[in-house]
């Protein structure tokens, strides 16, 4: 959901150009490097192909550890007793190490160059795996997760930037579609692919496997990376804004840590304080961008870009729908697991009508209906989700425990549909008034506020879900008591499904492409790219399109 472009195009194609990769005999020489250092044509098209491979593989490793963990958590709760909150950490420490660090890492690989720092961030994300792997309790497995959140920063944001340096603009349509087949792969087979680990359980592992079986695809990952993707970087890349990423990190904090421990804790008066302190903190990273944006014009976040009616609402949308997200997917694998007492492989199954949903109405919403229909295929999905859910929580409430497979997926296609005709067309709506030298900004945004609102919304699982529950209950009464707090849980994401309907209001009826054209369904990224050549501001790269995101859990 995403969720993520310095690149080498148009006039910026010589000053952009990779740079030969360790080992090469050219290295150093800068007299050669554009004449003789790339390889032969047949052997660059060759070792470009190879590189796309690589870091395919890194972004399907990616999205498919989220999916995977979120179907192997009622499994973990049960190995290691974790508690309602740290289970919450889990899941939410990832997304807000990764939404805090993923601006972060995009300028990192303008500054230090795209290849340096995904293989670096490929490494930590191998080693916090392994980690994970061998937690020896929760409080290292969040621990590791987080710090699988900020290698994850470090890594996502140079993968289409390497693409963009690597492949002309000609090429891009074709690439971009591997991207969503491949990706859209990983969100349907992760739920599957981590069912079939625990209830296989190699070697004993359990749970453990879902996070071991990484070290081989990483390890591979680093090796060909390092050999095969050539280096690139902005030539005029922004300072970090440390003082920025710090603000933002701690305000989040403040605001997220209460709401997951609050309920155990009995929300104690720091936990209140906390989260009224938690604007403060966001006030006062308002008025330093504004400051530092007046100063030297490199900001985290470019405020001037929330003068964009279409842009200001699109984040506004985005956050919430990240929000609505977060609370669905965990609850609906808790509701699912230990709730229903279903199996992990009949859960993973489960929602396979849900990711074909997402994957058909992806395509058919960005080639055939928003082009004749505007901001309506927007509002559509929102009402259809909507409308999913309440036919769910009817369902549930109908056949109760006894509820099977087949009679979920009704509501799961509508939901799927839905989610659909937004995920797509979304970051297109939302960049169509944005002006050219701040597309990159803006698109580096989108995908950390999607984070934002998803760890958010992991979050707030502990007042939406947890919180109906009673603190000590018999074990003959867990299960209905996860079947009922599903069943509330549901109406709040309805609620707030409608909320985002009435936000799409906002968002301009047709894209207008005044400041950004749009290539494939991609939201406008490769546009953005074409601008470093001027000397503009260097692009944050988002995730992952967002039509990649759609295909399951985001994190």
């Amino acid at each position: 959901m995403t969720s993520t472009t310095s690149a080498l195009k148009g006039r910026g194609e010589l000053r952009d150009q990779p740079r030969p990769t360790a080992g090469d005999p050219t290295a150093g020489d800068p007299a050669t490097v554009t004449e003789t250092a790339l390889p032969s044509p047949p052997d660059a098209d060759r070792r470009r192909w190879i590189a796309l491979a690589v870091v395919m593989t890194a972004a399907f490793m990616d999205l498919v550890d989220v999916t995977i963990v979120n179907i192997a958590i009622p499994s973990i709760q049960r190995g290691e007793q974790a508690s309602f909150s740290q289970i919450q950490w889990i899941t939410a420490g990832y997304a807000l190490a990764f939404a805090a660090g993923l601006v972060t890492g995009g300028r990192l690989g303008d500054i230090h160059g795209r290849r340096r720092i995904f293989l670096l961030g490929i490494g930590g994300f191998t080693l916090a795996s392994a980690l994970c792997g061998l937690a020896a309790n929760p409080e290292m497995l969040v621990a590791a997760r987080i710090a699988q959140g900020a290698t994850a920063a470090l890594m996502v944001p140079q993968v289409l930037s390497i693409v963009h340096a690597t492949f002309p603009a000609h090429e891009r349509g074709k690439v971009f579609g591997l991207f969503g087949a491949i990706v859209g792969l990983g969100a349907v087979s992760g739920p599957l692919l981590g069912a079939l680990l625990i209830e296989w359980n190699p070697l004993g592992l359990e749970w453990r496997a879902i996070f071991l079986i990484n070290l081989p695809v990483g390890v591979a990952g680093l090796f060909l990376g390092r050999r095969f993707i050539a280096e690139s970087r902005a030539p005029h890349a922004l300072k970090l804004d440390l003082v920025g990423v710090a603000l933002v990190t701690a305000g989040l904090l403040m605001l997220i840590y209460p709401l997951t421990r609050g309920r155990e804790l009995g929300w104690p008066l720091w936990g209140y304080v906390s989260m009224a302190g938690s604007l403060v903190v966001l006030a006062v990273l308002v008025a330093y961008e504004r400051r530092k944006t007046a100063r030297d014009g490199s900001p985290l976040i470019e405020l001037s870009l929330f003068r964009v009616k279409s842009f200001a609402a699109g984040i506004a949308v985005q956050t919430v729908f990240g929000i609505a997200l977060g609370v669905f997917f965990l609850v609906w694998t808790l509701y699912l697991q230990t709730g229903l007492g279903w199996t992990v492989l009949q859960a993973g199954l489960t929602g396979v009508p849900f990711s074909l949903a997402v994957s058909v109405a992806a395509g058919v919403s960005v080639q055939k209906l928003v082009p004749r229909f505007g901001r309506k295929v927007l509002q559509t999905g929102a009402l259809l989700m909507a409308a999913g859910v309440l036919i769910y929580r009817g369902a549930s409430e109908h056949y109760g425990l006894a509820i099977t497979s087949w009679q979920m997926a009704l509501p799961l296609v509508v939901m799927g549909a839905g989610m659909g005709l937004i995920v797509a067309p979304l970051t297109d709506a939302i960049l169509s008034g944005v002006p050219r030298e701040h597309a990159g900004s803006a698109s580096g945004l989108i995908s950390t506020v999607q984070q934002m609102g998803n760890a958010l919304g992991l979050g707030l699982v502990a007042v939406v879900f947890f919180g109906v529950m009673d603190d000590h209950l018999a074990p003959a009464d867990i299960r209905p008591a996860f079947v009922d707090s599903f069943e509330y849980a549901l109406g709040w994401v309805a609620a707030v499904l409608f909320a985002i309907f009435l936000l799409m209001f906002a968002l301009p009826k047709r894209a207008t492409r005044t400041g950004v054209a749009t290539e494939t369904g991609l939201a406008a990224q490769d546009a953005v790219a074409a601008q470093d050549g001027d000397g503009e501001r260097a692009s944050t790269e988002p995730e992952v399109p967002a039509v990649v995101e759609a295909g399951g859990p985001v994190r």
